[in-house]
């Protein structure tokens, strides 16, 4: 296994894993043909909170989403925060949408929410450099195979961009529950202490679930049926 592998998500330009699993249900496409495009990003220009909310607030951007659970209880707990989402898994967006839309009547719908069903690194490209407050890599892809390290998201392009859109003080969490991902991600992050602070004070603080940070089924499933250890990190942008 290597960190060093010829290219990385941001110089591959393509978009690696599914697109589309099982056929959607009848409320689910209909939230991607109705609710979807009223959502979605701006085909061109900027990505600001101006443009997507039209005033002035903290912005969060999450890449690879999944079903959308946490970003739908962040977006739930910060009503005055914005937040974006990007997903290429066609039956993830429409899971997120759902959850936008209130779970079908449980829960009031998520007015501070947009999606962007596609490659993360397109839209957050076009966010402007300082903007966000927060970014979000959970659980990604872990593409455990060494000739494959070039397409994790956890590699220096990639991180050099979440440094650049975060502003100073903003924080990047990453969470992930494959070994090999983990180790993978802690040696990029070593190369990046000029620009990121760790918000640990001692390696048993990986193992703990921080606050506002909830346990999806995804993760229930990676502890209770394959046994796996689930690891978090924060780490705070540096200013400079």
């Amino acid at each position: 296994m290597t960190a060093h592998k010829s290219g990385d998500p941001t110089t591959l330009n393509r978009l690696y894993g599914r697109a589309k699993g099982k056929p959607l249900r009848a409320g689910q496409q209909g939230l991607v043909d109705t609710l979807l495009p009223r959502i979605a990003m701006p085909a061109e220009g900027p990505i600001t909170s101006q443009v997507l909310f039209g005033d002035d607030r903290q912005l969060h951007f999450e890449i690879g989403f999944g079903g959308g659970e946490h970003m739908a209880f962040r977006a739930d707990l910060l009503p005055d925060h914005g937040f974006i989402g990007a997903e290429p898994f066609l039956n993830g967006v429409a899971q997120a949408l759902t959850h936008v839309d209130g779970d079908n009547g449980a829960n009031p719908p998520l007015g501070n929410v947009r999606i962007h069903h596609g490659d993360a690194l397109e839209v957050l490209r076009r966010i402007p450099d300082g903007a966000l407050s927060f970014l979000y890599l959970l659980h990604p892809d872990p593409w455990p195979k060494a000739r494959h390290a070039k397409r994790r998201m956890m590699n220096d392009g990639p991180v050099d961009l979440f440094a650049a859109k975060l502003k100073p003080g903003g924080e990047f969490r990453f969470g992930t529950d494959h070994a090999v991902y983990l180790r993978h991600a802690l040696m990029v992050m070593r190369r990046h202490k000029h620009q990121f602070d760790w918000l640990g004070e001692k390696p048993e603080d990986f193992l703990k679930r921080p606050g506002g940070w909830p346990e999806t089924r995804y993760e229930t499933k990676a502890r209770t049926v394959y046994g796996h250890e689930v690891w978090y990190f924060r780490y705070r942008r540096k200013a400079g």
